[in-house]
């Protein structure tokens, strides 16, 4: 329900939607790459004219869309920014609200060792760890749910040290990945995935065999 992200998030951050409003995060997981992305850049090799998974996301979002000819669906991704710069909804608290991935913060851990330093949060899911990402929003703003009840995410890296080795592992060599297999997971990217996310944004086009 929109109020539970709500109700978490200072007025700035909030969702312009009644507190009872259904709403559902879409999460993409490690098989996404070859089941929807590389099947996408071979169909729409001469559309795709800016990022290719924001465009794979947008294409398979608005055919979810599509399904429900008679309701109003409202779509929001991940990478959006409002014209004040600021993200139209805030991806992991959203995962998090619905039970889909536990949000770890600095918050969650009692002895802080990190003093001044500006620590991120970052979300692991049960099954697939950090192997996996927050894509979008759909909204129900016609459907009213007032009597769903909330899921709690799972509290899957329980431990204060492993919670603080998670969060140094993000914050200073996100790089690496190392993060990601904080817990034992079922799935992981593909090396040719892997391949593709680590390379720079601008020479991502060549791997797929596409000219920007």
């Amino acid at each position: 329900k929109v109020g539970w992200y709500n109700a978490v998030l200072q007025p700035a951050f909030h969702l312009p939607y009644p507190d009872d409003t259904l709403a559902f995060v879409v999460l993409s997981t490690p098989s996404m790459f070859e089941k929807a992305l590389k099947p996408f850049v071979n169909k729409e090799r001469l559309k795709i004219i800016r990022d290719p998974v924001d465009q794979c996301i947008s294409h398979h979002l608005s055919r979810v869309k599509e399904k429900f000819p008679d309701q109003r669906v409202d779509v929001m991704f991940d990478y959006e920014m409002l014209p004040s710069r600021k993200p139209k909804f805030l991806a992991q608290t959203a995962a998090h609200v619905a039970g889909a991935a536990y949000y770890y913060q600095r918050k969650d851990v009692k002895l802080d060792p990190w003093g001044k330093k500006k620590i991120f949060g970052v979300c692991i899911h049960p099954k697939y760890g950090g192997w996996f990402a927050i894509r979008g929003l759909l909204l129900f703003p016609d459907i009213q749910v007032p009597f769903l009840e909330q899921p709690s995410p799972v509290d899957c890296v329980s431990t204060e040290e492993k919670r603080i080795e998670l969060l140094e592992q993000f914050n200073f060599h996100w790089q690496d990945g190392r993060y990601r297999d904080i817990i034992e997971v079922k799935e992981r990217y593909s090396e040719e995935q892997k391949a593709y996310f680590a390379t720079p944004p601008a020479e991502r086009f060549r791997l797929l065999g596409l000219s920007q």
